[in-house]
């Protein structure tokens, strides 16, 4: 009998599941039938019976450990005189049933909070009652209070915490200010976005001499939180437990009560306010001379904004620099820093990736009025330098202090993701490729010769997905991507807890005592999700595990806990982005639009929108009556009978198909391939000739449309491809599809050209 192993569920949109197993080996799946009797997130044991021709595992439940409390968001139904709810979450797999009396206050439509008061059971579906009603499916801001539940995501402060808030000072009193250098003469500035509403940081830059040359003195001041957040307090526990602020569009879910994160801790202008300095002299060449560390008492001069900096830098004699005329010199010296220091990054072989972000711009209501790009410019670049400055300056000090601390860690690129990257760099023929121990000059090089390449923008998304995640944790290993040996995060206490904890390991240090951590709250499912999966990669054979001690085993909880309440919030924000960019498209369905191929699988191609910045799945059943192969190492999908390709970068254009928004997907349908991949197509099938085809026969309709017709000859039937369901539970809330048009199909007129010139050739058509 095979052994059993404990693990959690992971439910699938499909019905089937996956158990992600404790010991950090390969999930196991779990078909449909196994499913029955459990439910996203809860613990069981199970056993692997059988294997399927991919050696891919197939197990069993064999016990249920314990049952996931975690509350069930979906929208409450009525059905044929039975009440029920939907779980928005597709993974739970199945409806909970409500009993007649358990609806409280909820109408039918309304999205709801469902608490089980009856598990799943082989014949029988969960049971529960509506705990609260969050509203109807359309209201503003309807999508993040249902992400904050979903993801688990703390939204309200604990009475403690917000009686302690309303317990401090509305301004800093003389007795803050002892012991501290005053530095409210020192023209120190605010540089953030323009719909900024925290201030962690300050700037401030002047020539000085280093050493026997020149170079610069600069001050980047930090908001002092642990002035007010004492270790082991309410806000202290909210604030650990939150491990991060969560950025949505048009709301924030801070940190810290709004008392301190906008008001007391904010540096906002012209107040004094606590900060701890990292004081830096720079030389010429962009290296960090020295530095040191103290607390402050500061006067912001002015809240600037990126784009203001930006054109004061541009032209000193435009109208933002008449209005800033005596902070013109001070900014003029940060670029002149900036510049040194960017110099020294280029020389350290930092990886600087361009990659487009975007901006989702509301109205008052919630709805989007566009998305538009985030452009970094020469303000953004020189704010991140000196930030990575006074992070650096950090992380050395508790390093050479022999301290404790928590550490940003980015490892190198894993063996597995190494050879992928390699085998893409030569399918691509870029005629680069990266070494066995590689550096992140290599990644840096490849990426400055690929600038200018049309498919730039996708050879760095391939760069930059090889490598690992950056996590928190006590044992320093070193910046893979930032190229530092050591480095930490000190520059935003107001909405990172590990820059908090940072800020009093350098105050014990400076003052020359030993900082314990809090007995924190028990860490949560994210921390056991990210536990499980480093714990996979961090096996080594043949080594002699060292003791460990209670406080660093303290120090790794508070890294993991941290580094997994970060992902948290990265989910709920792309899930609520992918919410409004659902919402968006529906009103665009059956528009056409051109786009670029951004992701390439063996199910189909993922396409980005031009004006949009929105992306969607073609399936690969829409591409055509024949068979497509996936070429992992080309990154593309290929056509067996035309060769048609689909690689990440080709132009094609598109008609939005159909949006679900349950699921979070957008599907397109593939109008009119661009006319190189065509010609591409016909050059290889042709002997390198391009098939010369009339206007009219570019005009055929595709005779696409057959397997839908029952009319598919297997190959072009799409039997074969994966098949992808559309998620809506069986309902069709929140799923909306074009009308079907006739699609274009060149690539029928491509199939019979190719067939003939085949036959001419004396060879028999590819069947």
């Amino acid at each position: 009998m095979l052994a059993e192993f404990e693990g959690t569920i992971s439910g699938h949109r499909d019905g089937h599941g996956f158990v992600l197993r404790d010991d950090g080996e390969a999930d196991i799946y779990l078909p449909p039938n196994e499913m029955r009797a459990v439910l996203h997130k809860d613990r069981v044991k199970a056993r692997i019976v059988r294997y399927d021709r991919k050696s891919r595992p197939e197990g069993r439940v064999t016990e249920i450990i314990e049952r996931s409390s975690n509350p069930i968001i979906g929208r409450l139904l009525h059905e044929s005189g039975v009440w029920l709810v939907a779980p928005e979450d597709k993974r739970y797999g199945q409806d909970v049933l409500i009993p007649k009396g358990a609806t409280g206050t909820a109408k039918t439509g309304q999205v709801v909070v469902v608490e089980l008061t009856e598990p799943p059971a082989l014949f029988g579906q969960p049971v529960g009652r509506v705990k609260e009603v969050l509203g109807e499916i359309d209201d503003p801001g309807m999508e993040i209070e249902i992400a904050v539940r979903k993801y688990g995501v703390p939204h309200e402060f604990s009475d403690d915490a917000l009686a302690l808030a309303r317990s401090l000072p509305d301004a800093v009193r003389p007795a803050d200010k002892k012991y501290r250098v005053d530095l409210t003469d020192v023209a120190l500035v605010t540089i953030d976005g323009e719909d900024a509403r925290d201030f962690d940081d300050a700037v401030y830059c002047e020539p000085a001499k280093v050493g026997r040359g020149k170079g610069w003195r600069l001050l980047v001041a930090i908001a002092d939180v642990s002035h007010y957040v004492e270790t082991g307090s309410a806000i202290d526990i909210d604030a650990y437990d939150r491990a991060t602020s969560v950025y949505f569009p048009r709301r924030v879910i801070p940190m810290l009560p709004e008392k301190l994160s906008n008001g007391l801790c904010s540096l906002n202008p012209n107040v004094e306010r606590l900060c701890m300095v990292c004081d830096m002299l720079v030389n010429a060449k962009g290296a960090i001379h020295a530095y040191q560390f103290y607390p402050a008492v500061m006067f912001s001069h002015a809240r600037l904004t990126y784009t203001e900096v930006a054109a004061v830098l541009a032209n000193t004699r435009g109208p933002e620099a008449a209005q800033r005329k005596a902070l013109v010199p001070h900014l003029l010296n940060l670029h002149d820093v900036y510049q040194a220091l960017l110099k020294e990054r280029g020389e350290r072989g930092a990886v600087d990736f361009e990659t487009t972000e975007t901006q989702i711009v509301c109205d008052e209501v919630g709805r989007i009025e566009k998305i538009v790009p985030r452009t970094r410019n020469s303000a953004h670049r020189l704010i991140e330098e000196a930030m990575l400055a006074a992070n650096v300056c950090s992380a050395d000090f508790i390093s050479q202090n022999k301290y404790t601390g928590l550490f940003r860690v980015h490892e190198g690129p894993t063996p597995e993701k190494k050879e992928v990257l390699r085998n893409y760099l030569k399918a691509m023929g870029i005629g680069m490729s990266i070494s066995e121990d590689p550096s992140p000059g290599e990644f840096q090089q490849i990426a400055l010769a690929t600038k200018d390449r049309p498919d730039a923008q996708q050879i760095h998304s391939m760069l930059l997905r090889s490598m690992q995640q950056a996590i928190y944790t006590p044992m320093n290993s070193g910046h893979f991507g930032l190229a530092y040996e050591s480095y930490t995060h000190f520059t935003s206490p107001i909405r990172r807890y590990p820059d908090l904890l940072v800020h009093r390991v350098i105050k014990a240090i400076l003052g020359k005592t030993k900082y314990q951590l809090p007995a924190l709250p028990t860490p949560g499912e994210a921390h056991a999700k990210l536990s499980k999966r480093l714990a996979s990669k961090a096996r080594e054979p043949a080594q002699k595990p060292k003791k460990v001690t209670a406080d660093q085993l303290a120090w790794q909880a508070a890294g993991l806990h941290c580094s997994a309440n970060e992902r948290r919030a990265d989910e709920a924000s792309r899930d609520v982005e992918a919410w409004l960019k659902c919402k968006y498209m529906r009103e665009h369905l059956g528009e056409e639009f051109g786009g670029v191929i951004t992701a390439a699988t063996g199910f189909g191609i993922f396409v980005t929108l031009d004006a949009m910045y929105v992306e969607g799945l073609v399936h690969i059943t829409e591409l055509g009556g024949e068979y497509f192969r996936f070429d992992e190492a080309r990154q593309e999908l290929r056509g067996e009978r035309t060769g048609i390709r689909y690689a990440i970068g080709t132009r094609v254009r598109v008609q939005v198909s159909r949006v679900d928004l349950d699921g979070r997907k957008i599907d397109f349908r593939l109008v009119r391939e661009g006319e190189e991949l065509l010609s591409r197509a016909m050059k290889d099938k042709a002997g390198g000739h391009a098939l010369d085809l009339s206007p009219e026969e570019r005009a055929v309709p595709r005779n696409g449309s057959d397997k839908r017709n029952g009319k598919g000859n297997g190959k072009g039937s799409g039997k074969r491809t994966a098949q992808r369901t559309d998620g809506s539970g069986g309902h069709g809330h929140g799923t909306d599809r074009a009308p079907k048009s006739p699609i274009q199909a060149l690539k029928a007129a491509v199939k019979k050209s190719v067939g003939s010139a085949g036959r001419k050739q004396g060879k028999k058509p590819r069947r």
